[in-house]
Formats: structure tokens, C-alpha cells, sequence
């Protein structure tokens, strides 16, 4: 005899529409099956047959419906622990670029992040390189990034504080640096972060990043690190948008791109294209009304 099992299908529109709603809840197959978890925003609803992702998608695109989309058949839907990335995930920038910018080098900079978050080329040896072209930049420098440059993107507190309330562990993960990890984690509320430190020597940067780096393999270490009291790494919720972020996304029960390239959304179990991070939360079964608002 074979086990049913139920998928549920979360969609979450770009803006708020009811007549774009009206469309979107059409794919349900059964009215009285829907479950409304923001008005004219968000919905879920469940079938026992697997659904076709693409299928969705093609239905939503064709009707000129932008929304996100989360197909779960995971019986545990939220999670233990949030573990994010920190660069263009819970903020809009790339911390590096940005502060290459101040020691006249962000082009090139740039190019180098690009590569490495696309997969393209070794993530460890990419910030050894960056690093080094931000050799004799004054320390000050990192506190007016961070004042001038730096913005969190929407719903990265929402996130954290409703998932904190709701008994989750939360942690930043970040192939940055520890200067504006601790004060992201900070604004969020995040219980914990990790990161690489930057080694400076009379309040110069030395141009040298302090071993061992913490990209792709860290990330995945600290998830399972984390999860090892909660029943594993099923228990997590990871989000990201580079490559280095790849292993712990595919070890999550829930793994997320957000506005990630494309081998990391191309791998993902869900993507946040057209939404922001409280989509995570819809994703997980939460309501608008369950939401802390910061």
C-alpha cells in the first residue's frame, strides 16, 4: 500500500493585487482548499499529486503574474534554526566592492565578487585576491561604509524576529568580514554571526584576510554544527545568493536564492525573485498576522 503524500504550494505576489490574487488562487483546484496568509498577497494550498513547478510558473507568467513560488511535501514546515548569508542577501550590497570604492579599486574588485559568487572561479583564493587590493586602506573606512553604504534589505528583520519568537536559532554566515557581520546581525537581532576578519597593524589594512576563510565549506559546517541538537540539518532554513552558499541551501530543509545567480537558483529547492525575505516566512506555513514587526 502506498503512502500519500501531500504537497503544499505556496505563491506570494510581487505587489498586492486582488484581481492578480483572483488569478493565482485559480490554480488551486479546490476553492475551499486555499489558505489565505496575507490578503490579496499570499496563499497556500495543498494537493496529493506532485506538482509541476514550471507548470505554475507558465500559468502565473501567461496570466502576467510575478510571484514566488515554494512547493513543500516537508511535514516539519518551520524551522529550527535561520542561518543567512550576508552580502546581497540580508543586505543590498557587497560589503568588498563597497569598500573597494573608497581605495579606488572597485571595478576591479567587482569583477573578481562576480566570478566568485557565479561559481566561476575558487572562492578562497577570490578574496585573497580582493583583500590584498585593500591593502593601506585606513580602518576607519569600514565604519563609513557601513554608515554611508550599507542598507538591509526588506523584511531581513521581520524574518528574524518573527522566527525568534517562535523558538528558531538564527545565525549570519558570511563570506565578509566581521566588522559589518556583528553590526547586520545586530539591526536583525540574529543570536550569533560568523565571518572572515580583516588583519590590520596600526589601523591599516595589511592587505591579508586571517586563515582559515570562511566560504563554502565553513557555511555547511557551521549548519550542521548548529542543527546537530535540533534534529539535523532538515531543521534549518538557509538562504543566499552565491555560489559558496550552494552546500548548506542543498542541505537545508528548506533551502532559498534570494535574487541569487543563476546556479544557485537553478539548484535551490525555492527562489525569492520578485518578493522580499518575509517570503521565507510564507514559505513556511506563517501567516502576515504571526509576523514581528521591527
Amino acid at each position: 500500500m502506498s503512502i500519500s503524500i501531500q504537497y503544499t504550494i505556496t505563491i506570494v505576489l510581487a505587489h498586492r493585487s486582488a484581481k492578480k490574487f483572483k488569478i493565482a488562487t485559480s490554480l488551486a483546484e479546490n476553492l475551499s482548499q486555499i489558505r489565505i496568509l496575507s490578503e490579496n498577497k499570499a496563499f497556500e494550498y495543498s494537493i496529493n499529486k506532485k506538482p509541476f513547478k514550471s507548470e505554475i510558473k507558465h500559468m502565473l507568467q501567461t496570466n502576467e503574474v510575478q510571484a514566488d513560488i515554494s512547493i513543500s511535501s516537508d511535514p516539519l514546515r518551520k524551522k529550527k534554526l535561520l542561518i543567512c548569508d550576508m552580502d546581497s542577501t540580508l543586505i543590498e550590497q557587497e560589503c568588498i566592492d563597497e569598500l573597494a570604492d573608497f581605495a579606488g579599486v572597485k571595478m576591479l574588485v567587482s569583477k573578481i565578487t562576480e566570478s566568485a559568487m557565479n561559481g566561476e572561479i575558487n572562492f578562497e583564493e577570490a578574496l585573497i585576491k580582493r583583500v590584498r587590493l585593500l591593502k593601506n586602506l585606513n580602518i576607519s573606512v569600514l565604519k563609513k561604509c557601513f554608515q554611508e553604504r550599507i542598507t538591509i534589505n526588506k523584511g531581513a528583520k521581520v524574518l528574524c524576529q518573527t522566527m525568534k519568537a517562535n523558538g528558531a536559532k538564527t545565525a549570519v554566515v558570511s563570506g565578509g568580514f566581521t566588522f559589518f557581520t556583528s553590526k547586520v546581525a545586530l539591526a536583525c537581532g540574529f543570536d550569533m554571526h560568523s565571518a572572515n576578519e580583516l588583519i590590520s597593524v596600526n589601523g591599516i589594512l595589511t592587505g591579508e584576510v586571517k586563515k582559515p576563510i570562511l566560504g563554502r565549506t565553513a557555511k555547511l559546517n557551521t549548519l550542521n554544527t548548529l542543527t546537530t541538537d535540533l534534529g539535523g540539518s532538515l531543521s534549518a532554513l538557509a538562504i543566499g545568493d552565491g555560489a559558496n552558499d550552494l552546500s548548506m541551501i542543498k542541505a537545508a530543509g528548506l533551502g532559498i536564492a534570494y535574487k541569487a545567480k543563476q546556479i544557485v537558483a537553478s539548484e535551490a529547492q525555492c527562489e525569492i525573485k520578485y518578493t522580499d525575505l518575509t517570503s521565507a516566512l510564507y514559505f513556511q506555513g506563517y501567516s502576515e498576522r504571526e509576523f514581528i514587526s521591527c
